[in-house]
């Protein structure tokens, strides 16, 4: 092998059906030398990883969206077919097609597969969940199966990395051979040829797979009670309601903990450090302002463990069917319901999954009411302000009062895509909604290595955010609630004079009728920049303005200064409150127009204000005031 070979990354595209575990294969073959990123031009996620054979050859591994044909009908599958092809802007051709499939589950696979053979390129097949169909007593005949697809065959087992060592030495034994892509030039076939495809298919897989001596009747028995129009929703609105129980419960001593740590922690910088403007920034800029946002990570974290074991499990395929028809009703495909899930964690992974859906009507209903979804940025605030003014007692038998509101507010923000997107389809794009054919994946059991994968890069995301985005906003608010000083002769408190104090009574005007503070006003600007943000500028801003408040108690300090009224207003402000930057220039790059970018933030601010403005004024009329 050539020095320039070596050094030389092979590049191999990862192609397959949804649900057949190549992202699991992607992580088994790359471990953790693997970079994210957006493709030139489109906002489809761009995700690359790197191993080494044991021939010594490096390969850039391309985990492309999946897919159930070249023949592409939205955004994503536009991307894996262009990316096969060679068409993508800035990306060159795969050396070899890595193509991986469900043993359990040929029959779709395989028209994909021939599709991948006409297009000429050096191909390998990984027969994925290996062990699944051992289990079933599944015979596929693997040797024929190569002599007719012309491609070798390798059976893997992701979550386990089998088989992984024998996949990378095919794919760099057909690189050592020099086979090269052919310049066959691919079309979209016609219909009559898609129907010899799907016969060819047909041929292929009762020639070379029979059927399995153990069907998987369990997968059949759980669905009977997980699909069921009645108890399935029963099940699944179950589920959702335990996720933000545990959010509560589950977090709370470890948040509590980490709340009495950044304190301690803070009180002792302050002992150690002279008076003055540098321990005013450490202790009321950093500690006040990016400690009580870290108290949240333990939220975040529980939420995330249910989102992405239910996901390995095989259960959010079945949630997205349970929730088709209601979907539906209220003018959403039903493939709407992943990208709104996605959005749980945050909006713009939920609005880039928007991709997914075929019509640009439902997917552009999609993107608009993505944001209502309760993002995990918002937690934040929710926990700050539920734990300052909602009891935390027992009402029921695992029914906690704060766990109660929080099910509430993801209800409300849920409730309201759905009356959003109802207004839309009828007011502005009538007509009926596509019918929404899916394939259910069969039941696994999560791979503790994934889940822990997963977890630690949330956390790795979440504290990256802090200090690329929370830590220099919070330096900046706290040198906008210090400067100017106040004068020789002040009356009020010093925070009054700065910069902030300025901004925030000029502007607190508009926002009385919602019951909002300046204090809070001040809070709204940076949020812009990050939801959570919102949380670390109150504690900045707070800390700043009074000097005697211990670190780290900012929802005791808001349970004394605010009404039960006004922080119910400020939880509905943020039910609906406008998106954060990222999330506004990634609908306007996902639309490709300003225009449902300024719709969404024009929509989003008059529903906060509406919703902050009723909640209020009804909280005072109820005496809350």
């Amino acid at each position: 092998m050539s020095e320039a070979a070596v050094l030389r990354p092979a590049r191999v595209a990862l192609v397959g059906n949804p649900n057949t575990g190549k992202t699991a294969l992607f992580n088994a073959l790359t471990g953790g030398r693997q970079k994210v990123a957006n493709y030139a031009g489109v906002t489809v996620e761009r995700k690359e990883g790197f191993v080494t054979t044991a021939g010594g050859r490096n390969l850039s591994i391309l985990d492309l969206p999946g897919t159930y044909s070249l023949r592409a009908r939205s955004p994503d599958e536009v991307v894996t077919r262009d990316a096969v092809l060679g068409r993508l802007e800035g990306e060159t051709a795969p050396d070899v097609v890595l193509a991986v499939a469900d043993a359990t589950n040929l029959r779709l696979v395989l028209r994909l597969i021939l599709e991948l053979k006409a297009v000429g390129r050096p191909m390998v097949l990984a027969l994925n969940m290996y062990d699944i169909a051992q289990r079933q007593g599944l015979r596929i005949d693997l040797e024929g199966l190569e002599r007719e697809l012309g491609c070798p065959i390798v059976t893997t087992v992701a979550t386990r990395k089998r088989g992984i060592d024998e996949l990378t030495a095919k794919v760099d034994a057909l690189i050592t051979s020099g086979q090269l892509a052919t310049d066959n030039v691919w079309r979209e076939p016609s219909a009559g040829e898609i129907r010899d495809a799907h016969r060819e298919a047909q041929r292929i897989l009762k020639a070379h797979v029979r059927p399995p001596e153990r069907p998987d009747t369990l997968t059949g028995r759980v669905d009977a009670v997980l699909l069921h129009p009645v108890a399935g929703l029963a099940i699944l609105l179950g589920l959702l309601f335990l996720m933000f129980q545990a959010v509560f419960t589950w977090a709370g001593p470890p948040a509590d903990a980490i709340e009495a740590g950044v304190g301690w922690l803070g009180t002792q910088v302050g002992l150690l450090l002279p008076d003055g403007l540098l321990e005013s920034l450490i202790v009321d800029g950093l500690f006040a302002g990016v400690g009580s946002v870290l108290v949240f990570l333990p939220q975040i974290l529980v939420l995330f463990l249910f989102i992405i074991l239910l996901e390995d499990f095989g259960y959010m395929a079945r949630a997205a069917f349970l929730m088709d028809k209601i979907m539906g009703g209220a003018g959403l495909h039903g493939r709407a319901f992943i990208p709104l899930l996605s959005s749980f964690a945050c909006a713009i992974p939920g609005i880039m999954a928007a991709r997914v859906i075929d019509q640009k009507r439902d997917r552009l209903t999609t993107i608009l009411v993505a944001p209502l979804m309760t993002c995990s940025a918002r937690i934040p605030v929710y926990t700050l302000i539920i734990g300052a003014f909602i009891p935390d007692r027992i009402v029921g038998p695992g029914l906690n009062l704060q766990g109660l509101v929080m099910f509430g507010l993801y209800a409300a923000g849920i409730l309201s895509a759905l009356a959003v997107s109802f207004v839309i389809r009828k007011v502005f794009w009538r007509g009926a909604v596509e019918p929404f054919l899916m394939e259910l994946p069969t039941y696994k059991l999560p791979s503790f290595e994934n889940v822990a994968r997963n977890l630690l890069l949330r956390a790795q995301i979440f504290l990256s955010r802090a200090g690329r985005i929370i830590l220099p906003l919070m330096v900046l608010v706290w040198v906008l609630s210090t400067f100017p000083g106040p004068p020789a002769n002040a009356t009020l408190p010093a925070i009054d004079y700065s910069f902030a104090g300025m901004i925030g009574h000029a502007i607190q005007p508009l926002f009385a009728p919602i019951g909002f503070n300046w204090q809070m006003v001040v809070a709204l600007i940076p949020g812009f920049a990050a939801r959570e943000v919102a949380v670390a500028a109150l504690g900045t801003v707070y800390a700043v303005g009074d000097a005697e408040a211990n670190v780290g108690a900012l929802g005791a300090r808001l349970a004394e200064q605010w009404s039960l009224a006004t922080g119910l207003s400020f939880l509905a402000w943020y039910i609906f409150a406008p998106q954060c930057a990222a999330t506004l220039g990634v609908v306007k790059r996902e639309t490709n127009s300003w225009l449902w970018m300024g719709v969404m933030f024009a929509y989003m601010v008059a529903l906060a204000y509406l919703a902050s403005f009723l909640v209020y004024r009804g909280a005072v009329a109820l005496g809350w005031g």
